[in-house]
Order: C-alpha cells, then structure tokens, then sequence
C-alpha cells in the first residue's frame, strides 16, 4: 500500500481532462528544467495531438484559475502552488522506492544507537533526494528513562550517561566540587535508575526539586550527591534537537543563483526552532504531508516546499522527517522515499531498543 498523503486542499475548478493533461505536462516539464513553460514546447511532445493555439489559450485559462503564472511579460509559464497540490492530489503517479534503494536505506540504519540511526536518516533523506533532509529528534525532557550512569574520568570530573527507554543516549561531563569514589557514584547511579526509571527526564527533575527541599536530603549524603550529580547530569535542553543534512547540495539548483535567497535559506536552516515548529505542522494526521509555497511562513518565504512524515517506536511518534527543498520537486520520487524512510526509521528504532531485527 502506498503512503497516504495529506496535502493542503484548494476550491478547485471543474477542470476537463484536456485542462489537466496540458497542466500536467508543464509542471513535469518545468520539474525537469526549471524554465518557464511556452505552449510551442507543449505541442513539441506531441502527446496531446493540439496545435500551439490551442495549448496557448488553455494555459491561459489555466493561469485566470489560478495554476499557473507568468514570471515575465514575454516568457512561458510556471505552475503555482495550488497547481502543485492538484498534481499530488489527483495527477501523480507515486513511483515505489526502487528495492535497490530500499536496501541501501535499511543496510544504512542498521546497527548503532538511536543518536547514530537519526543522523544517518537525515544524511539518507538529503544523499536520495538531492535536497535538504532533517530529522527532529524528541525533546530530551519528554524522554523517558531506562538507565543513568555515572563514570569517573579523572580528578572531579565525571561522565554521565543517561540512556532513554527508546534508546537514545546522552553523555554529559560534570565537572564536580570534589572527586567522588568510584563506589559512591555506582550507588547514586543505581538509586537514580531504581527510583526513576519509567518516568520522563521533566518529571525527574521536578521530582529532585521536590527532594532538595526535604530535610532527609540535608543529612543523607547518598541522596544529597545523587540529588546533585541528577540535577547536574539531567539538566534538560530547550527543546527537540533538529538535524540538517545537505543544505550546500541546493546550491546547484537554477533557484538558488540569487544570492539573496542562498541568504535567506541558511539563515532559515540556522533557525532551529522554527524549523521545529514547521515540522510539528506535519504531525497533524498522519502519513506523508506537503506544505507548499504559502502553507507555512517558512516554505512561502524561500518559495519552498516540505514533503514530511512522522516516525516513531511502536505506537508512540517520536518525532518528524522530511525534506526541504524548492517547490520544483520531484513529488512522484519524494513522496514515497519520505514515506519508506518515516517507517524504516521506526523499525531502525525498535531494532536499537530491542538489540536486534524486529520480528514480525
């Protein structure tokens, strides 16, 4: 079964079958050369068997209805937005993610831990697709804890390790007031994991101020030192980290020889948390979602689109996938690798966690 794909839906006019065969020949023609389309180089396919004429006054039609547009006076036309959804609604014929690909993906998740697996995805999204790949990985706070260790390396200096029941890892080192024996750290370790696992890292930490303020952690040195090391060791991030993989690749693109706009994109790219919040938009539903031009504040900006999908691990979602790059995408290509990638992250996932290949 191919994805399901949510794209934003238009008032869309009862267009003939001869309206929406000359639509769809521009926008795979302006695919794949990104200059404006003319009416003399549809009727040069020959598909459609009509006169330049004929072509001409359709797209004129189709441009009055809002699917095309004239960049220039004297050029052809390129499609819009709305002509966009309309070929990923009802035009598109999906292609399968080719078995080759498929096993290169799979081959290129396995192995590692949940930190290595996401940014093997987002470089895969990025190498496959010859645009920008990202991963939003959960928030640290909204984790949930499996294990907490800590580990001495030299003087006071300690290294902690929190490993999350979805098997991301994070290392901290915590440069401490005092050495502490190597004894004293396994027991703080193994009071943490004993009384905490189960529970997300925000409910720990407000758990532990809790404790600070009772009396029993003023004269328990084991508690008042796992106390400290776990506030240290646990101190959460403002938010899900976001990997971004491949934005230089864009650069070859025909869109991107104003220098301006190259500006704008890495400035936008720089901005983590709005890119957090533009691939939240996508965890609306689910399957594959397509944001286009003035769908987001981001995509309309950069002329952009976003073709997304949610991973996860079991029937929690962990968090988003996509690919960024100029609207002139390969939708029939993108569609379905964001698709096989979202759900070959998930099982990558539950094969990290359970310490093997996800039996079916």
């Amino acid at each position: 079964m191919g994805p399901k794909v949510m794209a934003e839906l238009r008032d869309l006019t009862q267009l003939t079958a001869r309206d929406r065969e000359i639509l769809k020949d521009v926008i795979l023609t302006y695919i794949l050369s990104a200059e404006p389309v003319s009416s003399r180089s549809v009727s040069k396919h020959g598909r459609l068997g009509l006169s330049a004429a004929s072509i001409r006054n359709t797209m004129a039609d189709l441009e009055e209805w809002g699917y095309l547009m004239q960049p220039h006076t004297s050029a052809g036309r390129v499609p819009t937005a709305a002509a966009y959804h309309l070929f990923i609604q009802s035009m598109m014929q999906a292609r399968k993610v080719p078995a080759k690909e498929r096993r290169y993906i799979e081959e290129n998740l396995r192995g590692g831990d949940a930190d290595q697996i996401m940014g093997a995805a987002s470089h895969l999204l990025s190498e496959l697709s010859h645009q920008v790949g990202i991963v939003v990985t959960p928030a640290v706070g909204d984790t949930v804890l499996q294990t907490v260790d800590f580990v001495p390396l030299s003087g006071r200096r300690v290294l902690c390790v929190v490993v999350s029941s979805t098997g991301f890892v994070d290392n901290k080192i915590l440069d401490l007031e005092e050495e502490v024996p190597r004894d004293e750290l396994m027991r703080s370790a193994a009071y943490l994991t004993e009384n905490f696992a189960g529970q997300t890292l925000r409910e720990i930490r407000d758990r532990l101020l809790q404790l600070m303020a009772e009396e029993r952690a003023q004269v328990d040195r084991m508690l008042a030192l796992a106390i400290e090391l776990a506030r240290r060791g646990l101190d959460l991030p403002a938010g899900p980290e976001v990997l971004v993989d491949g934005a230089p690749s864009l650069l070859s693109h025909p869109e991107m020889a104003d220098i301006q706009r190259v500006r704008r994109m890495f400035d936008a790219f720089a901005d983590k948390a709005r890119l957090v919040r533009l691939l939240n938009q996508c965890l609306q539903g689910c399957g594959v979602r397509v944001l286009i031009g003035e769908d987001s504040e981001l995509t309309s900006e950069l002329d952009f689109s976003v073709v997304a999908a949610p991973y996860g691990l079991g029937d929690q979602t962990l968090g988003t996938l996509g690919i960024i790059g100029p609207s002139r995408m390969e939708y029939e290509r993108v569609i379905p690798l964001v698709h096989f990638l979202g759900e070959a992250l998930s099982r990558a996932l539950a094969d990290s966690v359970s310490g093997g290949p996800e039996r079916k």
